[in-house]
């Protein structure tokens, strides 16, 4: 059994984008900016947007930080978005969800300029998603294809079986391993006999938020799991699958942490480099 290190290949990543930032910047005298968006104080976004502030510094990337108190009004939101969307120094907006309940998440992507909109869930990216042109691939599940293809896990003619079917995870990374030549199984709340289908996955993925759903009697011998999965319990953080016992079996896996989180944000950047690198053009 392998264990995936995401934060050894994301660090290669970031490595590579920060070598390709320090050319452009001679070449063009111009450097990516991402702007990121937190609205209220939920500590775990706090965290991450620190984090994200962080990485663009070690990266040599501008960071912009909007934090705005949990009572803003979604047309105060929608300026800002519209700043951001004429700024030449912004190459990427990310608006950290969820949102209060004040504010319609839909609304406030739909408004973010396409070209910026690093995360991927602007309706133009989505459908270009599908069709097979993105643009921008969302973080998560982009990030998952690179872990699998450092690791030379070959998806073509494999069985994915994918939990959850959120527009952040389960959704995108369908369209990447059809794109790939796999056979996809998506598995949500109301799939019936869902044993018998994760016992044919040749690779799974875990993205639901419940802590330890996915166990040994679950999966056959030798399935590469992919753990999308963080949840806090007694103060721990743990995923969707129960590492202990499906370890075992597993061929490759990935830990929580460690595993899939940090390509979360290597790809962030390596899309907000990417949009810069159209927008200079």
């Amino acid at each position: 059994m392998i264990i995936i290190d995401g934060k050894m290949v994301a660090s290669k990543i970031k490595e590579n984008i920060a070598a390709e930032v320090k050319t452009l910047k001679q070449k063009t005298g111009k450097t990516p900016g991402l702007a990121v968006v937190l609205v209220g104080n939920d500590p775990a976004s706090a965290v991450y947007v620190r984090n994200k502030n962080k990485t663009c510094e070690n990266l040599g990337f501008h960071s912009f930080e909007n934090i705005l108190p949990a009572d803003t009004s979604e047309s105060k939101l929608l300026g800002l978005i519209h700043e951001l969307n004429i700024d030449d120094r912004v190459n990427g907006i990310l608006v950290q969800l969820p949102l209060p309940d004040q504010i319609s998440s839909n609304k406030i992507l739909e408004a973010i300029n396409p070209k910026k909109d690093v995360d991927g869930f602007h309706l133009e990216n989505v459908g270009r998603l599908v069709t097979g042109n993105a643009t921008f691939k969302p973080c998560t599940p982009e990030g998952i294809i690179q872990l699998l293809d450092h690791y030379e896990v070959n998806i073509e003619g494999k069985h994915a079986v994918i939990l959850g079917r959120s527009n952040i995870v389960g959704k995108p990374i369908s369209l990447l391993l059809l794109e790939r030549n796999a056979t996809v199984t998506i598995c949500h709340s109301k799939t019936q006999n869902l044993s018998a289908i994760t016992k044919s996955a040749d690779i799974l993925i875990a993205a639901i938020g419940k802590p330890n759903f996915v166990t040994e009697d679950m999966i056959k011998d030798n399935t590469i799991i992919i753990d999308v999965g963080i949840n806090r319990v007694d103060n721990k953080l743990i995923g969707d699958v129960d590492y202990q016992s499906v370890s075992k079996k597993a061929s490759l896996i990935t830990p929580v942490p460690g595993g899939v989180g940090p390509m979360t944000i290597a790809i962030l950047m390596a899309n907000t480099l990417q949009s810069f690198k159209n927008l200079c053009d």
